[in-house]
């Protein structure tokens, strides 16, 4: 397999045409290009459910995820969760414990729900909210840490988890054992659009929330897009991508291997950025000899060359340019002795990673942040999801006589010109 027409120079006819092309591409998965109907058929899906509940939610998961169940069988049994906690590796669970312990640490560090000291504002946490973990072969037990605790740090009550049953009609044990490792023991063997409504509308046998979070396919999201205002959400989430920002100090097999760690997701882009041309095609070589040796090299390959590339630029000041207006959901700044300089002139991204020794994985895992960004390069305008995604403020309003009756001339002038006399009146009634 070959990479050759990955590489893009910035000087090149047509080139910010091939940009347009590629930054549209990244930006829509390949299921929702070829269903322009999904949306309807999500908002049919979505309004069923709030119909007739929990009959609705049984019927589109025998029907899309090919299990029958009863409305009784949708919540996994308090024992299974501590079966399944029992069961896990005594390794993975000391891991996870530490992963645990360090993405507590920096979500307590970041709240502002109990530091705010101005009078005038109060923060509470929201009471309920719900989390969309994917089901796949494999599990994602890292999903479950960067939602729950977050929202767990915030002071939620209840924090609730679906997922779709695709591991023997139910959901993968390593999923169950985490949700129990966190104390989370509402957890319903449910997915896909029918799942988000259940949590936003409320049925029988499950209950409203306040917030829905989580990735997920085209979908939840669409889903999750439906419901917003009924429900808040965290963002509209897309194919998952890494920007790599890089000079000649970098290490073109490690910046491949980079490329390859998103491009992997399929959906998933591995974007680099660079104003070496030399860097640039060592990292095509690179990816020539990694992509074979993958598990999943044939979806890889795919993905590299539907939604990725590396773009040489005629300067460092060019390729900052383009990356702030990529606004990349990882950004990795691999520029050697620059790196740190040249990261504090990066502003759109979801989460910088800077430097050699930072690879997406490590945030995915293990420092802290959460791993649930900003994608189809919305980082522009959302952010990662952090513990202060989960509170709400109200204003604090209080008056004395003394205070409105300083005020209240300049309040009946404002509420008069508006036309609106009766506020003009609760005023002076007060006064008189």
């Amino acid at each position: 397999m070959t990479f050759d027409e990955l590489l893009m120079a910035a000087s090149e006819p047509g080139f910010e045409q091939r940009m347009r092309q590629l930054r549209r591409e990244h930006s829509m998965s390949e299921f929702l290009k070829d269903r322009a109907e999904l949306a309807d058929t999500v908002r049919q899906i979505v309004a069923d459910v709030g119909r007739r509940g929990d009959a609705a939610v049984a019927q589109y998961t025998e029907r899309f995820d090919k299990i029958a169940l009863l409305p009784q069988e949708f919540r996994i049994p308090q024992e299974a969760l501590a079966a399944a906690h029992a069961q896990l590796d005594t390794a993975l669970l000391n891991t996870l414990r530490k992963a645990i312990a360090n993405i507590r640490r920096y979500q307590s560090e970041i709240f502002i729900g109990d530091k705010n000291t101005h009078p005038g504002i109060r923060y509470t946490p929201l009471n309920r909210v719900g989390l969309c973990i994917p089901g796949a072969s494999a599990p994602l037990p890292s999903t479950v840490m960067m939602t729950a605790i977050p929202a767990q740090v915030a002071g939620v009550r209840e924090v609730v988890v679906v997922s779709p049953p695709r591991w023997n009609g139910s959901i993968h044990p390593v999923i169950l054992g985490v949700c129990f490792e966190l104390g989370i023991t509402e957890v319903y063997r449910l997915g896909g659009a029918q799942a988000v409504a259940a949590l936003a509308w409320g049925t029988e046998t499950i209950g409203k929330v306040d917030k829905i979070v989580g990735p997920g396919h085209d979908v939840v999201q669409l889903a999750k897009k439906e419901v917003f205002g009924l429900v808040d959400m965290d963002s509209f989430a897309g194919p998952s991508d890494v920007l790599i920002v890089a000079n000649e100090q970098a290490n073109p097999a490690w910046v491949a291997a980079d490329m390859l760690s998103q491009a992997e997701h399929d959906p998933g882009a591995g974007i680099v950025v660079t104003d070496s041309l030399s860097l640039a095609r060592a990292v095509l070589g690179e990816l020539q000899k990694q992509v074979p040796l993958l598990n999943r090299a044939e979806a890889t390959a795919r993905c590299l060359k539907a939604y990725s590339g590396i773009v040489v630029c005629e300067s460092m000041d060019a390729v900052i340019a383009w990356a702030n207006d990529f606004a990349a959901e990882h950004l990795q700044v691999q520029c050697g002795s620059d790196s740190r300089a040249v990261a504090e002139r990066l502003t759109n991204a979801g989460a910088i990673f800077i430097g050699p020794f930072t690879p997406v994985a490590v945030g995915d895992y293990w420092a802290g942040p959460s791993h649930t960004l900003p994608t189809r390069q919305t980082s522009k305008y959302f952010s990662a999801l952090t513990s202060n995604d989960f509170i709400k403020s109200s204003s604090i309003i209080e008056y004395s006589r003394d205070d409105l009756a300083a005020a209240g001339e300049e309040i009946v002038r404002l509420a008069l010109v508006e036309g609106l006399d009766a506020h003009a009146k609760s005023v002076l009634k007060r006064l008189e």
